[in-house]
């Protein structure tokens, strides 16, 4: 079974800096695109940012130039580096694969990490 888990998560004073990683295991052919999302208390879970497999990103207004994805291909792993954290950005955070296998492209969530962001 293709499984991600994120790890990085924890508590942090506003202006701090977390990294988030995700690594994805199994049988995995062709990856699209991994990304972030994330999930406030009460609220709709939300784009983070997205790294395509030509190696172009896309980032949520709100994170632009605090937030940076990337990914290591060799250990099917992303990264989400964080910094300038506010309390805003308290949410559990997603990992998202997009992946094509048998002809058909799938999509697979992790369990997700907590951030917590405050004084």
């Amino acid at each position: 079974q293709v499984q991600l888990v994120e790890s990085g998560g924890g508590l942090v004073q506003p202006g701090g800096s977390l990294r988030l990683s995700c690594a994805a295991s199994g049988s995995i052919s062709i990856i699209n695109a991994m990304g972030w999302y994330r999930q406030a208390p009460g609220k709709e879970r939300e784009l983070v940012a997205r790294i395509f497999s030509g190696g172009s990103t896309v980032y949520t207004e709100s994170v632009k130039d605090r937030f940076t994805i990337s990914r290591d291909n060799a250990k099917n792993t992303v990264y989400l580096q964080m910094n300038s954290l506010k309390p805003e950005d308290t949410a559990v955070y997603y990992c998202n694969m997009e992946w094509f296998q048998s002809g058909r492209t799938q999509f697979n969530w992790g369990k997700g990490t907590l951030v917590t962001v405050s004084s």
